[in-house]
């Protein structure tokens, strides 16, 4: 793009070492012009090989180059032959022998430009001279100077003073080194004396350290005797001297120094005592900017400017007197262009050219003028005047097209300028490609370039497509030679036409212009929080112009840094369809994350919040501090970072030494807002702490253990828990407890004193102690209550006092039965036992329960045949009654009830017998309806399969069924008398009809439960019912239909024997949930109510539940439990079975037997 190479014009210019105002292409003949060069002066080091000097120019046609050496032509010995310019390079070899100033001339038909002087410097290797040194002998007060002279060398050069030894001479007020480099000793002592005090000078660029002769001195002291052993004189002080100024010397001395220099003034004194040096500038104060160094003997002002110079005092002073130095301090400066060189001209023939150089400096520069690098003087008579600081060219011509140099020069140096004046008339010159195309986003600006050469100027216009009319509103910007367009629109592309006029001809080019879409973000990355180690994602999907695939990308940013996405397998960051993923996110992960989509034209972005959550860090600076006492201490500590989850709490932890070394374990929890604890401390024990926090992430690694708290011993803080008294033999008592903790002993000597006695008598304590954790009380009474304690003590104490608890002495099984035993027959099936209970003192032990036993002696059906049907329910807790379901009807019973405890069952009570009623019969196992005629049907069916009494007979009866609505339209009943009758013909039906049947069997209690038959009579308009019929009436058929009633006979009489073998009933899963058998109350002896009709309707109730438990029947005697129905508050059915335990509702058009129970004693 145009923008692109513009740029890379501005950046060579940038390059060049003589700005230039004219632009002009190089396809157009011009004079050279210098763009780059080497600058001076150049030092040539030991250690280069080569120098290269560079001198570079551009002009049409191409320049050739020339060298001058101090003023001479010189013939570079070596040219590199990749260089087409005027760059040359000198070999280490004799290279002394090319040092000097040199210029580069650079030329062509239409003129020569040339460069500043580039001085080349080959300093020769620094040595000092051969020198015999004598030794300096002086008295002692006496000043003394060591020169150094230290050799010239290439910069920087240090100077130091050191022994052979390499040991620094130490220096001070009394002595110093100047800046010369010489080691000023303002008096002398006798401890000055030594034979090596040698000069070095380093030169860091050359690697290089160069060391003077070792020079001797020798300080005579005033006290012959003084050091010796032996000397009793005291020590006579050298005279006093007057201050003097071993450097500078003279009373003034002239500083001239370049304005931005640093200003350096040194005083060095001699004198006895030593002198101090004071500092001041006359007439006014001493800057900010500076600084006393070496030990107060050197004025230091940085950056010195005009307001700098004057005159400056140095004075030394000691008690003999004082002398003083004056610095005449002059700040001059280099030559500058006062606002920019001189610009180079395009001129039309016939005008007047001006050539200004504006310079300043001190000394003020003298200016020299050259044209094509040959001297330009005035010259009065002609059109081209020289004047001072000006050349004017009259009236100028073509000719007068020429590289005019100006250079200012003084004591300081020079400046150098290149000035192209070019007179000519020339058409305009379109320099920008025809037909450029330009793209720009949809609301963005565009410039569109027209870079056009001519002389005169040209005269700019833009034209769009073909319409040749110049564009115009308040968007279109004509600049220089551009058109720019602000907030581009879609109907701005086009072709755009720029023309360029001017009186020597015209000329036109093309710019296209193509208006895209703009690149938007339009699913942009949330905020997220993520757990450490995790996966993140950060979606970011944009829109863009399709014309621009090739160039689209997006990239991520985290805090203004780009993301480095890398296809390595190590690498942690995969960015799939705009999705960036961050696997195993780390703390260092977080931070600000920037999408940005961009093409060649422009970019979109959006930034996202990732905050990475982590457990706490470990708290810090954890401390432990007495409180009350040795054992209440407050744990203190510096909670850690929470990585953005909030810490939930704290948790303490301890490990002790003696008892379970290196494992820890929790001692409190403290609240996520609080950094202390209050922590109550077993005693006798070694403690170390260590806290560790919890947030929402999960718990944090622990601080730093403290270590060796150490608690005194104690009496126990507690005595023994979980007190548990059992009696296994009925004359004796175990008595068991929770033995603390090693850690809760709190000392030496651990054991428990037991005491017990008997309850509401008048007894005494009767104590024992034990180390172990159990005891037994041995010849008790049976089951008699006890109060029994345990208190701990330790060779420290006792411990608090304890609570007492009560339990009893071993039980033994119950010895008398229930009395006056009576049972109350609810219905055919179920019936109501009531007792008295057994003595409490004859139960010996916790009070279990009751079991009632029943046996089924015969049926009344046939009383011949004897039964011994037994079964037994266990009812927990005290009680007086219950409920007992399951009887067969028309039956004669024996029932019995014991009561229990946790060893056993007492004695069985009195046997009751009696005698169950009849009931209505089952359900009739198989109804079929067969042989259907016009007006009749067949109906046969089986005996049901328990009649529960004498069979009376059937209740018969048949629904005439509407076949669209299958509503009833009429109804009749039919009893058939007679047990034996298994069939029964029915007449008088409807042609063509269907019929609904219900049979019941009856007994004199009532029928039982009917069973549904459907069939329907032949009609004459239904040839397919008569079939039906006539298939139904075949012998094979009735055959197979009779085989199928008998095999499900069979099958329902194999199921109510197996439901009716005598067996026990599983209570221990509902024993579990009534623990407190002894608590329940006597419950109310209703069962279900009846109603004074002759029908009984079964009270509809929910489910019977357990009444009681008790945890005390925990022994190994399997018991049947009637929790379920022991005080009623369910249904039963007619054959006794429990409505919602065993089966489903009764069906509501049964039979029921006569209401009312009766009665039945033994």
């Amino acid at each position: 793009m145009r923008l692109e190479g513009s740029l890379q014009l501005v950046l060579l210019l940038a390059l060049t070492s003589t700005a230039t105002g004219l632009n002009i292409p190089i396809e157009v003949e011009q004079p050279p012009t210098i763009i780059t060069h080497t600058s001076g002066p150049v030092i040539a080091l030991p250690f280069d090989n080569t120098i290269t000097i560079r001198c570079k120019a551009r002009g049409n046609p191409p320049p050739q180059y020339r060298w001058t050496k101090d003023g001479e032509d010189f013939v570079p010995p070596y040219i590199p032959t990749e260089h087409t310019d005027g760059t040359f390079m000198l070999r280490k070899e004799h290279l002394i022998l090319f040092q000097g100033k040199y210029r580069c001339y650079a030329s062509n038909k239409l003129g020569t430009a040339m460069t500043e002087e580039i001085e080349l410097r080959v300093p020769g290797d620094p040595k000092f001279p051969k020198e015999l040194n004598f030794p300096i002998l002086v008295m002692e007060g006496e000043p003394i100077t060591l020169e150094c002279n230290p050799p010239e060398g290439a910069a920087p050069r240090q100077i130091y003073w050191m022994s052979i030894g390499l040991q620094h001479i130490e220096q001070d007020e009394r002595v110093s080194m100047g800046t010369d480099g010489n080691l000023y000793f303002s008096n002398a002592l006798p401890n000055d004396s030594r034979l090596d005090y040698c000069c070095f000078a380093a030169f860091s660029t050359i690697r290089t350290i160069v060391q003077k002769t070792a020079m001797a001195v020798s300080v005579k002291s005033l006290n012959p005797g003084n050091g010796s052993a032996d000397s009793g004189n005291a020590t006579q002080a050298p005279p006093v001297r007057m201050p003097g100024l071993l450097l500078p010397s003279g009373v003034q001395t002239e500083k001239v120094l370049l304005k931005g220099e640093n200003l350096q003034l040194e005083c060095i004194p001699q004198g006895y005592p030593t002198p101090t040096i004071t500092w001041m500038k006359m007439g006014d104060k001493l800057p900010v900017r500076k600084q006393f160094n070496n030990f107060g003997k050197m004025l230091s002002i940085s950056s010195v400017d005009e307001s700098d110079g004057g005159k400056y005092m140095c004075k030394a002073q000691n008690s003999a007197g004082e002398t003083v130095h004056y610095f005449d301090v002059i700040v001059e400066d280099l030559p500058k262009w006062e606002t920019e060189p001189p610009q180079s001209q395009l001129t039309v023939i016939g005008s007047d050219v001006h050539i200004k150089c504006s310079v300043s400096g001190k000394p003020s520069p003298d200016i020299t003028w050259r044209r094509n690098g040959e001297w330009f003087r005035d010259d009065p008579g002609s059109s081209r005047r020289v004047l001072d600081d000006t050349v004017l060219l009259h009236n100028a011509r073509a000719e007068d097209s020429a590289v005019y140099q100006c250079e200012a020069s003084n004591i300081h140096g020079s400046v150098l300028a290149n000035i192209n004046i070019m007179v000519m008339n020339i058409a305009p010159r379109i320099l920008t490609m025809d037909f450029q195309e330009y793209a720009v986003v949809l609301g963005a600006d565009i410039v569109m370039n027209c870079s056009v050469f001519s002389s005169p100027p040209p005269t700019i216009s833009w034209v769009k497509d073909e319409t040749l009319e110049t564009i115009e509103g308040e968007r279109f910007f004509a600049v220089s030679e551009s058109l720019r367009i602000i907030s581009a629109e879609k109907n701005d592309s086009g072709e755009y036409v720029c023309v360029a006029s001017n009186k020597e001809g015209k000329s036109s080019v093309t710019a296209v212009l193509d208006v895209k879409d703009p690149t938007k973000i339009v699913h942009p990355p949330q905020d997220v929080q993520i757990i450490s180690g995790t996966t993140a994602q950060l979606m970011c999907q944009a829109e863009f112009d399709k014309s621009l695939r090739g160039t689209f990308e997006v990239v991520w940013r985290k805090d203004s840094e780009e993301i480095p996405l890398s296809s390595e397998e190590n690498s942690r960051y995969f960015v799939d369809d705009g999705m960036l993923q961050i696997m195993s996110v780390n703390l260092s992960d977080q931070g600000i994350y920037t999408c940005i989509a961009r093409t060649s034209l422009d970019e979109d972005n959006a930034t996202a919040l990732l905050t990475v959550l982590d457990v706490p860090d470990a708290p810090q600076d954890v401390e432990v501090s007495e409180l009350k006492s040795p054992r209440n201490v407050r744990l203190s500590w510096i909670p850690g970072s929470d990585h953005n989850s909030s810490v939930t709490e704290f948790i303490v932890e301890y490990e002790e030494s003696q008892w379970e070394p290196g494992r820890w374990k929790e001692l409190q929890k403290v609240p996520g807002n609080q950094a202390t604890a209050e922590l109550a401390l077993q005693g006798h024990l070694n403690y170390q702490f260590r806290v560790y926090a919890v947030n929402a992430v999960g718990p944090g690694p622990p601080s730093e253990p403290i270590e060796g708290y150490k608690t005194p011993p104690a009496a126990p803080d507690k005595n023994p828990e979980n007190i548990k008294i059992q009696g296994h033999l009925p004359h004796q008592m175990d008595i068991s407890w929770e033995p603390l903790l090693p850690i809760e002993h709190n000392g030496p000597g651990l054991e428990y004193k037991v005491s017990y006695r008997k309850l509401d008598v008048d007894d005494v304590w009767r104590e024992h102690l034990v180390k172990r954790h159990s005891f037994v009380v041995r010849n008790t009474s049976t089951f008699v209550p006890y109060e029994i304690k345990i208190q701990s003590r330790n060779s420290h104490g006792w411990g608090p006092d304890p609570k007492i608890v009560t339990g009893y002495s071993g039980e033994d099984v119950p010895t008398a039965a229930p009395r006056d035993i009576a049972v109350e027959l609810i219905n055919t099936t179920v019936l109501r036992v009531s007792w008295t209970p057994a003595p409490p003192a004859t139960v010996r032990g916790h009070l279990g329960g009751y079991d009632v036993h029943w046996l089924r002696k015969r049926s009344l059906l046939e009383p011949d045949k004897i039964l011994d049907d037994r079964r037994s329910l266990s009812f927990p807790g005290k009680r007086t009654h219950a409920i007992v379901p399951g009887l067969e009807p028309f039956s004669e019973y024996r029932l019995t009830v014991n009561v229990f405890n946790k060893k056993g069952n007492g004695p069985n009570s009195d046997p009751v017998t009696f005698n169950t009623p009849e009931g209505v019969p089952e359900q009739v196992p198989i109804l079929t309806a067969s042989n259907a005629k016009k007006d009749s049907i067949l109906l046969v069916w089986g005996p049901p399969r328990e009649t529960n009494g004498i069979l009376t007979g059937y209740l018969l009866q048949h629904h005439l069924i509407n076949e669209t609505t299958l509503e009833v339209v009429d109804s009749q009943e039919t009893n058939i008398t007679g047990a034996d009758t298994t069939q029964w013909h029915l007449q008088g039906l409807e042609e063509g009809s269907l019929y609904r049947f219900h049979l019941r069997a009856c007994t004199r209690a009532g029928c039982g439960p009917p069973l549904a038959q459907e069939s329907s009579t032949p009609g004459t308009t239904a040839p397919a019912a008569g079939q039906r019929s006539n298939f139904s009436t075949q012998g094979w058929f009735i055959g197979t239909m009779c085989a199928v009633a008998l095999l499900t006979l069979v099958v329902l009489m194999a199921c109510f024997v197996r439901r009716n073998r005598g067996g026990k009933y599983a209570v221990k899963a509902k024993e579990d949930l009534h623990p407190d058998a002894e608590s329940q109350g006597e419950n109310d002896d209703t069962f279900c109510e009846y109603s004074d009709s002759e029908e009984k309707t079964p009270l509809k109730g929910s489910s019977l539940r357990s009444l009681a438990g008790d945890d005390a029947l925990g022994d190994s005697i399997s018991r049947d439990s009637m929790v379920d129905y022991a005080d009623g508050g369910g249904e039963f059915n007619e054959d006794g079975s429990f409505i919602g335990e065993y089966s489903g509702r009764t069906r509501g058009d049964s039979v029921s037997e006569p209401s009312g129970p009766r009665p039945v004693t033994a």
